[in-house]
């Protein structure tokens, strides 16, 4: 996965970055680069399988659909100490087994997977998920919701305004994962998310220095 930032200044202070992801496409199922392991590959018949649209966000955050058992294997690699679903649902036995099993702690904040007139995205829940993303003894954390587009591409673009981005390479960000399924209202809602009350937690992330 090759992430490139460029990052651009304008009159009012803000940082414009551009960011180039590259979704996980599941019919390429070859195993990540030995960089990018935290371990090495045991056995020949072990193969690393990514979760849908699974991308690094920045040091320590990463974003997906929702994993099952195929994914196990390559999020040991990842070392995670807590995954953050945005999915009301109770969470898989197998998946909670596999957590225990590994130390990583589930935070759950559903929201419900709504589609275009009718969404709402409660902010307030949005708020706790990102306090959640910022405590770095949380890290490293995985975000995911159902497809791992529309409420992770929320949480993920309020994080980047608290990061100073501007709207335009946060909206191209979330389109990225999106595609064709990318909403309006989503886009509006990171728009007009207020970051004030969010300022004070200290963000130790690369790209939030200036």
């Amino acid at each position: 996965m090759k992430v490139d930032r460029k990052i651009t200044g304008n009159s009012e202070g803000e940082m414009c970055k551009t960011i180039e992801v590259a979704p996980v496409d599941h019919r390429d199922l070859s195993p990540p680069s030995p960089a990018f392991l935290s371990s090495p590959v045991v056995g020949d018949d072990l193969t690393f399988i990514p979760p849908l649209n699974f991308a690094m966000v920045d040091n320590g955050i990463f974003r997906s659909g929702f994993p099952d058992s195929a994914n196990f294997s390559f999020l040991q690699t990842l070392g995670l100490r807590s995954i953050i679903c945005m999915c009301p649902e109770p969470y898989p036995e197998q998946n909670n087994d596999f957590l225990n099993a590994n130390g990583i702690r589930l935070f759950q904040f559903g929201i419900e997977g709504y589609k275009e007139p009718f969404v709402n995205i409660p902010e307030d829940v949005i708020r706790e998920a990102l306090k959640v993303v910022l405590d770095v003894r949380n890290h490293p954390v995985l975000i995911h919701c159902k497809r791992g587009k529309h409420r992770t591409g929320c949480v993920v673009g309020c994080l980047r305004k608290l990061q100073r981005w501007c709207l335009s390479s946060i909206f191209d960000e979330y389109q990225r994962f999106a595609a064709a399924k990318a909403r309006v209202s989503d886009q509006r809602f990171m728009e007009l998310f207020d970051v004030s009350s969010l300022r004070h937690v200290p963000m130790p992330f690369s790209c939030s220095k200036r």
